[in-house]
């Protein structure tokens, strides 16, 4: 499951954010940049104010990713008790050394290093963070004016960050700008974390004051596990697919597709298709469950995002040997969010010598066995890639 992480400049905003559903309370000032550091005193009062209901992070602060200013840093910062500490890499300065002078202090705090999609971040150093005891990184923006994360790093980019994350042990999260409607493509990603801080403050933008009801709307698109942990409380699975208030007849249905959607990739069967990039069409219509109530809100509906993100990232994971094997594996992707009755799956090639060339199934939950077969076989390439 996914947490979701709110920043918050004191003590007040942290019982707001408590109030709004928030699972990690993350002190920071908004209006000193992406990094801006609360004074420790002020962080200290927010971590008794919270005191046992929730973990809390906190930022160190926009200073030299160098051993010098990190150490005195850490150390004072680490005294108001915080469960986590975030510190910038950032790229003027030579992150590698300061990294591996932080590998005593990893051991007795939590570190999260920060990277940020727009600075062009050398993720090269996951593996050092790892062998040097960090507990986990984050890919944020450093300028919020300029965009969000999804302008700097596009899903299968993403995708590629977490599952090297999840290799080497390290804690994941997501943070720049992000609205409401990037939460159910991120959420395909299964990050530990999605951190937000301009969601949370509604109109008055990052530098205003948290705001409750849309903190609360933040709060529905992730899901969270019920209080006694025996399931899923699926009105907050909306973001994954799953609808509010199911109507008890699965008969009452609607339907939402992807038409004409064309990408470049690697497929084919012939030895010249091996590292060649062709265009794919893609139309893909899924057929979910009818809420009850007319739609409203992101949390009514089932987003189209989702399945052109999920045809992205499955493009992206390497060569595929025939389009019948492509249109199985988007299928069994879609068909995991229970809301789903049905999927029809379109996938043509575009510029071979014989015209358009391609193929349609449906499915449904009722797997055959060969849907059953290469879901099986992609789980085991996909976590040999891993």
């Amino acid at each position: 499951m996914t947490w979701m992480l709110a920043s918050v400049v004191g003590p007040d905003e942290a019982e707001l954010a408590l109030a709004g559903g928030a699972d990690i309370i993350d002190f920071k000032d908004p209006t000193q940049g992406a990094l801006g550091a609360v004074a420790p005193e002020v962080v200290r009062a927010g971590v008794l104010r919270i005191g046992q209901r929730k973990p809390s992070s906190a930022v160190l602060g926009n200073i030299p990713t160098t051993p010098d200013a990190l150490l005195p840093a850490i150390g004072e910062m680490a005294k108001t008790g915080v469960h986590y500490l975030k510190l910038g890499i950032f790229p003027d300065f030579p992150a590698e050394s300061a990294i591996k002078s932080l590998a005593g202090v990893a051991h007795e705090i939590k570190l999260i290093a920060v990277f940020f999609a727009d600075q062009h971040p050398d993720l090269s150093l996951l593996p050092l963070l790892a062998e040097c005891g960090f507990a986990g990184t984050m890919l944020d923006t450093s300028d919020k004016s300029s965009g969000h994360l999804l302008d700097y790093f596009d899903i299968p980019q993403l995708s590629r960050f977490t599952e090297e994350c999840r290799r080497l042990h390290l804690l994941m999260g997501l943070a720049g700008g992000l609205e409401l409607p990037d939460i159910p493509r991120l959420l395909l990603l299964d990050p530990v974390l999605l951190g937000f801080r301009t969601a949370l403050c509604g109109h008055q933008g990052r530098n205003g004051t948290i705001d409750l009801q849309s903190a609360k709307k933040v709060r529905a698109l992730i899901p969270i596990l019920e209080k006694n942990h025996t399931g899923v409380d699926y009105h907050l699975l909306a973001a994954r697919g799953y609808g509010p208030d199911m109507p008890d007849d699965p008969a009452l249905t609607d339907r939402v597709y992807l038409r004409d959607f064309v990408l470049p990739m690697q497929i084919g069967v012939y030895a010249r298709e091996q590292n060649l990039l062709q265009k794919v069409r893609f139309n893909v219509e899924v057929t979910i469950t009818r809420t009850r109530r007319v739609a409203s809100d992101l949390v009514d509906v089932f987003s189209y995002d989702v399945i052109s993100d999920t045809i992205r990232m499955l493009a992206d994971a390497g060569h595929v040997g025939l389009v019948e094997t492509l249109a199985e594996r988007i299928a069994e992707r879609l068909l995991h969010h229970p809301r789903l009755v049905k999927v029809r799956v379109q996938v043509e090639k575009l510029e071979t010598k014989s015209g358009i060339v391609g193929i349609a199934i449906e499915r449904d939950h009722v797997a055959d066995d060969l849907a059953t077969s290469l879901c099986l076989r992609e789980t085991e390439r996909l976590g040999a890639r891993s």
